[in-house]
């Protein structure tokens, strides 16, 4: 099973931005417990962090045929993109939406998501670990279903 992870803008600048929302872990101390937890689930996963939402884009697009499903933090991008939701449409294949902080305590803005009624589920305020919800999840969803949807 392959396990696309997808994480958008200033995801790069974990560990060091706002600790009040997003803890200390960087994305390399994420994505380092992510293969670890993959491993143990009988996944492999890729991994993208980009600032440039066309890289997003691109690299879904890209990834669809070889990948059973996606956990996405869109970042901005969650609230925003219709391109990045519209290719991940297309891959035909599961997501999970992932987001560190719990974004319906945040501002008016961040409370939605044009990404959350396209996924399998949405795990939202449990910082770091919220990837690793998100990654079982889609995993069971996967393997519940028989494959990707």
């Amino acid at each position: 099973m392959l396990i696309g992870i997808l994480n958008g803008p200033n995801l790069n600048l974990l560990g060091a931005r706002e600790q009040e929302q997003y803890g200390t872990a960087t994305l390399e101390e994420i994505n380092r417990t992510l293969d670890d937890l993959a491993g143990q689930l009988g996944a492999q996963l890729i991994k993208i962090q980009s600032n440039h939402e066309g890289e997003l884009v691109e690299w879904v697009q890209s990834h669809a045929a070889s990948v059973d499903g996606w956990v996405v933090n869109g970042g901005g991008y969650a609230h925003t993109s219709v391109a990045l939701r519209d290719a991940l449409i297309a891959s035909g294949r599961p997501l999970v939406e992932v987001h560190m902080s719990n974004i319906f305590a945040r501002e008016e803005f961040r409370r939605t998501s044009v990404l959350s009624d396209i996924s399998v589920g949405v795990v939202t305020g449990f910082r770091e670990t919220s990837y690793e919800f998100g990654l079982r999840g889609l995993v069971h969803h996967i393997r519940d279903t028989d494959g990707p949807t």
